[in-house]
């Protein structure tokens, strides 16, 4: 599917990033024009825009600060949140999340703002998306607003995952990219 090759593409443009520090990874001046280029760091997301294919995405990510799974200490990739725009798709503040492993065929996942608001994610492979796309922009808004966010779901080894993620600058990360990706 198209969103899970998009997300596999950003993680892949973003590895060196995430790896150097922001102050390196912006000054790096020989970065290809797939590598994602880091707009800024603001609080617990960053800002960040690529060309993969000749096509401009921009797209806010975060780690979580806390990854717990049942039963505990099971391995698996890192996890991300993102919020993704694609102009050339006219697709603005998509919200997608990269579990670190195959996912349960037919469970959804679900993502909850600051314990009280939630959402059904559909997923497939190691990526989870909003189910109900109508619910997408209120998502971010809540998003915007909230201090935390939770996603839960299970693996195809029915092993439970709990990432607790900060929203701690993602409405300036999100603003950020809404400049450069128009």
């Amino acid at each position: 599917m198209h969103m899970t090759t998009l997300l596999r593409t950003a993680i892949a443009v973003l590895t060196t990033c995430i790896l150097l520090t922001p102050a390196v990874a912006q000054d790096k001046k020989s970065a290809s024009k797939d590598e994602a280029t880091l707009l800024g760091q603001f609080g617990d997301w960053g800002a960040y825009k690529a060309t993969p294919d000749g096509k401009l995405v921009c797209f806010a990510l975060s780690q979580p600060l806390t990854a717990v799974t049942d039963p505990p200490g099971r391995n698996r990739d890192p996890s991300y949140a993102f919020v993704a725009t694609r102009p050339a798709e006219k697709v603005k503040n998509e919200v997608s999340v990269l579990v670190g492993y195959p996912q349960k065929s037919g469970v959804d996942a679900s993502a909850t703002i600051d314990g009280s608001t939630s959402y059904v994610l559909y997923t497939q492979n190691d990526g989870a998306w909003v189910k109900n796309a109508a619910e997408e922009s209120q998502m971010v808004e809540a998003m915007r607003k909230g201090s935390q966010l939770v996603i839960k779901s299970v693996s195809t080894h029915n092993t439970k995952t709990t990432d607790t993620y900060s929203l701690k600058g993602i409405s300036d990360a999100l603003d950020k990219v809404a400049a450069e990706c128009k």
